[in-house]
């Protein structure tokens, strides 16, 4: 550190002279560490099994399609998936098919969203889907794609399409929710109240 009135060493501060190789091996280190520090944070945001983001990284990509809606007056809607009778599945057939029960109601989501939406798996057997720009949709006719999507894909695996869902859903409010925080919190309540009723 340079201090007011004190004489400053020969070379201090100065920049290590480096060859051409030295320079680009640097330089090398450096696009390591920033690709390992990025992995690190898209690891963090990542459900390892779906491949889908976590509730971190859903909340985080979730709060900015809001944002976005809010700029552009849009409206969006908050979708909740529930694997039914998951934890028996998992009891009666092990960790290997519950797993694989995951992975194929991941990819079914992938499929039957559009890419400016955002879809996230909040832990265990819950899912989530923001909708931007979408206000309150047709929760049967969602229903009725996923199925679809989910038999094509137990065909091709040659699977019972033994798996089933349940769907809630709740329209964005900024002044009622706030944040993505506020409308999850409501949506868990409110949406899973509406579903567990049912038959």
């Amino acid at each position: 550190m340079l201090i007011p009135g004190k004489p400053v060493k020969p070379g201090a501060g100065a920049v290590p002279v480096r060859s051409p190789q030295q320079e680009r091996e640097w330089l090398r280190d450096l696009a390591r560490k920033a690709e390992q520090e990025l992995t690190g944070v898209q690891m963090a945001s990542m459900d390892e099994l779906t491949l889908l983001p976590n509730r971190h990284g859903f909340t985080a990509l979730a709060q900015q399609g809001l944002d976005a809606c809010q700029q552009l007056e849009k409206p969006a809607t908050l979708l909740l998936f529930n694997l039914d009778d998951f934890k028996r599945t998992h009891y009666l057939y092990g960790r290997a098919a519950s797993d694989k029960a995951l992975k194929i109601f991941a990819d079914v989501l992938r499929i039957a969203f559009r890419e400016s939406d955002v879809i996230g798996r909040l832990g265990s057997d819950k899912f989530a889907a923001l909708l931007t720009g979408s206000g309150t949709v047709d929760r049967e006719a969602i229903e009725a794609r996923l199925e679809e999507i989910l038999a094509e894909r137990n065909a091709a695996a040659h699977r019972a399409n033994d798996m089933r869902f349940s769907i809630g859903q709740i329209e964005y409010d900024a002044l009622r929710h706030g944040s993505i925080e506020g409308l999850l919190a409501e949506a868990d309540v409110f949406t899973w109240q509406t579903t567990d009723s049912g038959p």
